[in-house]
């Protein structure tokens, strides 16, 4: 059984915080959306349907749904819990 690779989508304005950190944060988290592509199981939020995916200091959320990951946020841990309590 082969398992299919996950499309990434981006929501509008995921790149909030992501659009201000330098080249060497930027390349991280590219690298992480890439692995994301592959079809393994991340953290969720018991809040909402949320998935978490970490990139030292940054968090990643998303929603799954069938093989396409969409992202609505990209940022570090502070930025992520005020984004979350916006919720």
């Amino acid at each position: 059984m082969k398992l299919e690779r996950n499309r990434i989508k981006f929501k509008d304005r995921w790149d909030k915080y992501y659009s201000k950190y330098n080249i060497d944060t930027k390349e991280k988290i590219l690298k992480k959306l890439e692995q994301m592509k592959q079809p393994l199981m991340a953290r969720g939020l018991k809040k909402n349907k949320f998935l978490i995916e970490e990139v030292g200091q940054y968090r990643i959320a998303f929603y799954q749904e069938e093989n396409v990951k969409e992202i609505h946020f990209v940022g570090t841990h502070k930025q992520y819990e005020k984004w979350y309590k916006k919720m």
